[in-house]
């Protein structure tokens, strides 16, 4: 299995459902809602900070990885840790009929938005129709 999940028309619609994330990593669980004008993703990525998060797009490859900025304070140790992995990372294949090169991004309260408009081509535009004579 991959780490890939397939964002394509009707983006709610998981083609990879079934996937793993690479060893010392955890898939952060995301939202994916689609509009008229775009794909909306949120992504939970709890303890990591803007400056720990690395977002890239590769040709249709949507790349999330952030590491988890947890630390022990000087002088003491955990007894306890729930949380063992240190990066998330999640990887999507964007439809073509999506922007990437347009691809806006927001992290509050360890929630990462993503808004990925539809290209020009795929966006619904009204015809007009002459009357005849």
């Amino acid at each position: 299995m991959n780490d890939t999940t397939q964002i394509t028309r009707g983006a709610a619609t998981k083609a990879a459902a079934a996937s793993t994330a690479p060893e010392g990593t955890v898939m952060p669980p995301v939202d994916v809602v689609e509009d008229a004008d775009g794909i909306t993703l949120r992504a939970d990525l709890p303890g990591v900070s803007k400056e720990r998060l690395n977002l890239q797009v590769e040709a249709d490859t949507l790349i999330i990885e952030g590491d988890l900025g947890l630390s022990v304070p000087e002088g003491m140790d955990a007894t306890h840790v729930e949380v063992s992995f240190p990066r998330y990372r999640r990887v999507f294949t964007l439809s073509k009929e999506l922007d990437a090169d347009k691809v806006s991004a927001e992290l509050s309260n360890g929630v990462l938005t993503l808004r990925i408009p539809k290209a020009a081509h795929a966006q619904a535009r009204r015809i007009p129709v002459q009357a005849g004579g």
